[in-house]
C-alpha cells in the first residue's frame, strides 16, 4: 500500500511539472488541478478551432438545450458533446460550490431567480466554460509571441519556396486537403 502511495505521488508530481511547462493557465483556476490541466490541453488541443466560447460549450456539452413545454420555458443540460471535460468542469462546478466565492455566489442567484439545483448547476457549468474557453484563448495568444520583425508567426527560418534555393512553392508538400473550418481569429500582439 506505502509503495503504491509513493507511485501515485510520484506521477501526479510529474505530470504537475509537465502541464506547468507548458505555460498554461489553467492550473490558477480554482477546481481544476493536473489532471483535469491535462485532459483540457489533450482534448481541447487547439482552441482556435472553436469560432467563439458558445462552441466551445456546445462541444463539451456545457450549452444548454431548450426542453420548454407550453408555457413552461426551461432548459437542460446536453448528454452530448466531450463527457470527459463536461466531466473536468463538473469537477471544478463541485469544488466552486464547497467553498464561499464568486461561484457559490452565481449558484445562490441563480437559485434565488428560481432555479432548481441542477438548473443553477447547469448555469455555473456553462459559465466556468467560458472562464475555461477565455483561460485557454489567452494561453494560445501568449505562446503565439512574437518573431523577427514584431510579427507573430514570422520565422527566420522560413520560407514560401523551402531552404532549398531550387524548389518553388509548388514543388512544397501540403500537410492535407484544405478546410473551411472557421478559426478564432487571434489578436495582434502588443
Amino acid at each position: 500500500m506505502e509503495r503504491t502511495y509513493k507511485r501515485k505521488k510520484a506521477t501526479d508530481k510529474e505530470l504537475t511539472e509537465l502541464v506547468r511547462a507548458t505555460g498554461t493557465g489553467l492550473l490558477g483556476l480554482n477546481g481544476i488541478g493536473p489532471s483535469g490541466a491535462a485532459r483540457l490541453l489533450v482534448e481541447v488541443s487547439d482552441i482556435t478551432r472553436f469560432p467563439n466560447r458558445g462552441h466551445f460549450a456546445s462541444w463539451n456539452g456545457t450549452a444548454p438545450i431548450d426542453a420548454s413545454s407550453g408555457d413552461h420555458v426551461r432548459h437542460r443540460l446536453s448528454r452530448a458533446g466531450n463527457r470527459q471535460i463536461n466531466r473536468v468542469l463538473h469537477i471544478m462546478a463541485t469544488v466552486e460550490l464547497r467553498h464561499p466565492g464568486i461561484g457559490r455566489d452565481y449558484f445562490d442567484r441563480k437559485k434565488a431567480d428560481g432555479k432548481t439545483s441542477m438548473e443553477a448547476m447547469r448555469c455555473l457549468k456553462r459559465r466556468l466554460s467560458d472562464i475555461v474557453y477565455r483561460t485557454m484563448f489567452d494561453d494560445a495568444v501568449a505562446a503565439l509571441g512574437t518573431g523577427p520583425g514584431g510579427h507573430r508567426g514570422a520565422s527566420a527560418d522560413s520560407s514560401a519556396a523551402g531552404s532549398h534555393p531550387h524548389t518553388g512553392t509548388s514543388d512544397q508538400s501540403h500537410p492535407g486537403p484544405a478546410t473551411n473550418e472557421p478559426r478564432t481569429a487571434l489578436p495582434a500582439a502588443s
